[in-house]
């Protein structure tokens, strides 16, 4: 807010609204060092915002340098265009970070999907072993979200860097016909773009960003999810580096919790209750809001912290994470690996049919089950199978990785996107 009204005194001076020289001390007073920011708290109870008793501390401040100079304090402005255009300060630097974290992220996904672009896994669909794919495949899938993501949270910030000048009720009438050339001169000192008027109860842009960050929150929040699940116990195929006192319990030393995919499943939890709350503060009344507008003030930032947290969180887990092949090519074993078995019955329908095909398979499978055999085994001893298939071509056909489709063409084509996604 100090460097807004800085920015705000030089701007009047460049245009001549008010005397060059008493920009000196409003500069040399506005040193946030200065100021008791308990005592800025207390009296901002009263006074309804922060900058009401900032300004009068800030116009003490200046009278003990200047006494004109005090006098030019605020100049025209209200108390909404210096609180606004300072957030939008704070949020190109804080969602700054958040789009940096993201980079992060999302290069740590690529790098997992040029990797493992052969390594098979097991697809699971509701929660059930479905047909291979590889684990370049999914952390591709990792990387297209992050992406997106992060793409749209740049148009967001970048349509959110507005400055916020209006005066009492949004027309400068305060400063007379120097209005626009005074928010023109504001906005080129903060580095800020000129809306075509004040948008004091107009909050779309912000609200598109909060949109933005919770769709963050829910993309980091799915890879978080399927990194947990790949952890468990049970599974065993990919969890989180190990460090000493990371993810352990009080209680129990043989864990090793998913701590920073943790973080990002919580974010992704919080988040669209606090979207919600940016959404429902979106009717403000005429050219003031009486409530919406402060609802806003605890929310975004609330937003955009969480929206950190997940994004730096999901770097670090990515960039380290421990891939085991061997567990994944073994849980693709499970059952006699008749999870591999929709290749069989594509390497059967063209001299069976579809129909009849799926039949012999899912018979196979159950013989499998029940029997505790291979399905390769069952297979080769099934006659529907070797009169059209030999031991070789129940091996290929059975193979996870033929069974991956295009998932190598997918993972380079999301590979190859995200420079320029990323800009």
């Amino acid at each position: 807010m100090l460097d807004v009204e800085v920015a705000l005194a030089e701007a009047l001076a460049e245009t001549g609204v008010i005397p060059v020289t008493s920009v000196a001390p409003i500069r040399a007073a506005a040193r946030a060092d200065r100021f008791d920011l308990a005592a800025l708290t207390a009296e901002a109870d009263d006074a309804g915002n922060l900058l009401i008793p900032l300004v009068r501390h800030l116009t003490r401040d200046v009278a003990a340098i200047d006494a004109v100079a005090a006098g030019r304090v605020h100049w025209g402005a209200t108390s909404q265009d210096v609180i606004d255009t300072a957030l939008v300060l704070q949020l190109r630097d804080a969602v700054g970070d958040v789009l940096t974290a993201l980079d992060a992220t999302a290069d740590a996904a690529g790098d997992l999907a040029a990797r493992h672009v052969a390594t098979p896994i097991a697809g699971r669909t509701w929660l059930q072993q479905a047909t291979p794919t590889t684990f370049g495949a999914k952390a591709a899938t990792w990387l297209d979200g992050v992406a997106r993501a992060r793409q749209r949270l740049g148009q967001a910030l970048d349509d959110a860097l507005t400055v916020q000048f209006g005066g009492a009720t949004g027309t400068l009438s305060a400063l007379g016909p120097a209005g626009p050339a005074v928010a023109d001169a504001l906005a080129r000192r903060l580095d800020l773009r000129v809306p075509d008027l004040p948008w004091h109860t107009e909050r779309s842009r912000l609200v598109d960003l909060a949109c933005a960050l919770g769709l963050a929150c829910g993309t980091l929040g799915k890879i978080a999810g399927d990194v947990i699940l790949l952890a468990q116990t049970e599974v065993g195929e990919a969890h989180e580096a190990t460090a000493p006192g990371r993810g352990g319990s009080s209680a129990m030393p043989h864990k090793q919790n998913p701590v920073a995919s943790v973080v990002a499943a919580a974010a992704a939890v919080q988040a669209p209750g606090l979207v919600a709350t940016m959404l429902a503060a979106m009717p403000q009344e005429h050219e003031r809001a009486a409530g919406a507008w402060q609802a806003e003030w605890d929310t975004l930032p609330a937003l955009v912290t969480l929206a950190a947290r997940s994004a730096h969180a999901m770097a670090g887990a990515l960039a380290t994470l421990v891939v085991d092949d061997a567990r994944m090519r073994a849980n693709l074993d499970l059952a006699g690996g008749i999870a591999r078995a929709e290749g069989l019955v594509a390497a059967l329908a063209p001299a069976l049919g579809r129909p009849q095909a799926l039949s012999v398979v899912e018979a196979a499978c159950r013989t499998a089950q029940s029997t505790g055999r291979t399905l390769a085994d069952v297979a080769a001893d099934t006659a529907e199978v070797r009169t059209h298939l030999d031991v070789a071509g129940i091996t290929t056909a059975l193979d996870p990785l033929e069974s991956a489709g295009s998932s190598r063409l997918f993972v380079d084509r999301v590979r190859a996107r995200w420079p320029r996604r990323k800009g």
